[in-house]
């Protein structure tokens, strides 16, 4: 004989646990549609601002000291990220959102700071540099695909793409634990299991 439906499926949820977890979904999915297009304004607005600001005509000082204020900026705006997604409602958009605008700023610093290094120090590169390609050049060191078509060949160029090269690894390894470890206190913060991360996407 069979056993009921009931038994083979498990307890029933009370009808007012389903009603909750049927309101529950509407506002989730809300705030993931907001930090999704919140990520997408930082990234677009970064852009924006590295393409409308002048990078001309600055000195080599000038251009290694913005180089490291920007660097320390993307510190900072990192480690307020950090502090932020542990006290968000949504911990793991809150993670998505600290990623754009990270990855975003660390890859615009250096795609100005070759561009800068070119017009302050023509023949650092192997063709001139426009603000494009010192974006095309950033990512195609960053994703290490590196084509071989614009090479840097200055001392000042080398050594500038090997920190970048290193400071990607950093990002990606480093950052990316720092934000699962922030994503997790969140949850706990909550009273939410964090092991169930990979199988409850509610945020």
């Amino acid at each position: 004989m069979d056993r009921p439906a009931a038994a083979r499926t498990g307890p029933a949820r009370p009808p007012r646990v389903r009603e909750h977890q049927r309101r529950g979904r509407g506002p989730r999915r809300r705030a993931a549609v907001f930090a999704l297009v919140r990520a997408a304004l930082i990234a677009v607005g970064l852009v924006t601002v590295y393409y409308v600001l002048p990078l001309d005509g600055r000195s080599t000082g000038g251009s290694s000291a913005l180089l490291a204020c920007g660097l320390l900026l993307v510190v900072v705006v990192f480690w307020w990220e950090v502090r932020a997604i542990v006290s968000s409602p949504h911990p793991r958009l809150k993670a998505v959102e600290a990623l754009a605008a990270t990855l975003a700023m660390f890859v615009l610093l250096f795609a100005s700071a070759y561009f800068l290094l070119e017009h302050t120090t023509p023949g650092s590169f192997s063709e001139p540099l426009t603000k494009t390609d010192s974006l095309y050049f950033t990512l195609t060191t960053f994703t290490t695909v590196g084509y071989g078509d614009i090479v840097a060949r200055s001392q000042t160029g080398r050594v500038l793409t090997m920190f970048q090269m290193l400071g990607g690894v950093l990002l990606v390894g480093v950052a990316a634990r720092i934000l699962a470890g922030a994503v997790q206190a969140g949850l706990r913060r909550q009273g939410r299991e964090p092991d169930d991360f990979p199988h409850r996407p509610e945020d």
